[in-house]
């Protein structure tokens, strides 16, 4: 596996890449708070078929640029170091896969720049587009429907949830993350009760191990949240820039999967957007969503061979 610096929208992009130089790339991106690692799995089983597998840290994660204002994050930068990445590695449109906040930037490198996308696999987030009704913040509706604990609520204050991270360790913020299988809201009050006492272990599931989380903290304690954090920090500033955009459609074919037991999957109308005629309206190009049974959000982690014969299956079309 080569490890190397590309640039991207003025900063520097970290990409772990795997397989044939001249195999069709497979993008993969990831999600918070995970990094290239994430995608450990896809990248071996995808080099193997012949694929080149490119997994950056997006900005603000792992080894790439982390700068430090708020208003570096937006979907806009992020899809700018995307397309920088794709235009030095190929002239060719690309594969996408993407998880989490990899899938909502993904939605939108598609929305954006349909001309560098040959074919997109999401997991976990559905596309969706600002609300009818503009005015309506997306965080104000969060606060209102969940609470002020609500964790995308809380990520909103800068400094605070970082302030709150460091007095826990980062072992336990990432294990207590990456197991989370409740199918609901993740919510955090500020009395720290969700990180649970420090005398207390996280068993971890069969699919992640103790080196796993290792890698992952040694990145977090080097590299800090707030990059991750500020992704969602930009939710209402999104929610303006995409104005233009509004009443677009994602022109690429795509394939959509979920898990069964994923948070995302019991927010306020997802089931009903996922199965109903909307999704496929916004997405004229989407195939049949796929919920797997018994799966919660770490989806291509907690059962990454299926995931990969999913993303082989699909792209292997094109």
């Amino acid at each position: 596996m080569e490890h190397r610096k590309i640039r991207g929208n003025v900063i520097d992009i970290h990409v772990a890449i795997q397989g044939p130089s001249d195999g069709p790339i497979v993008l993969l991106l990831h999600g918070f708070p995970e990094l290239w690692y994430s995608w450990r799995h896809q990248i071996t089983g995808l080099a193997a078929q012949g694929y080149r597998a490119v997994a950056p840290d997006l900005r603000g994660y792992g080894d790439s640029d982390a700068p430090a204002e708020i208003s570096s994050y937006t979907c806009f930068h992020i899809v700018g170091d995307l397309v920088a990445v794709i235009s030095a590695l190929t002239e060719k449109k690309v594969f996408v896969v993407g998880h989490d906040w990899g899938a909502l930037i993904a939605w939108y490198l598609c929305l954006f720049r349909p001309d560098k996308v040959k074919a997109l696999v999401n997991l976990s987030v559905p596309f969706s587009f600002r609300s009818v009704d503009p005015s309506v913040k997306p965080v104000d509706g969060m606060r209102a429907y969940y609470g002020d604990d609500y964790y995308i609520c809380r990520f909103q204050e800068d400094g605070e949830i970082e302030a709150e991270i460091a007095e826990i360790e980062t072992e336990r913020v990432m294990k207590r993350i990456l197991t989370y299988r409740t199918p609901g809201p993740i919510i955090i009050p500020k009395d720290k009760s969700f990180w649970g006492c420090k005398d207390e272990s996280i068993p971890l599931p069969s699919w992640l191990s103790e080196e796993d989380i290792a890698y992952y903290v040694s990145k977090f304690e080097e590299k800090g949240f707030s990059g991750g954090v500020n992704f969602y920090r930009n939710f209402n500033r999104n929610n303006e820039l995409l104005g233009p955009w509004v009443g677009s459609k994602v022109q690429v074919p795509t394939k959509f999967v979920i898990g069964e037991l994923d948070l995302v999957y019991y927010m306020p109308g997802v089931k009903e957007y996922i199965h109903g005629p909307m999704f496929k309206e916004h997405v004229p190009l989407l195939e049949e969503p796929v919920v797997m049974e018994g799966v919660a959000h770490f989806i291509n982690q907690e059962k990454p061979q299926e995931i990969l014969q999913i993303i082989f299956d699909f792209i292997s079309k094109f």
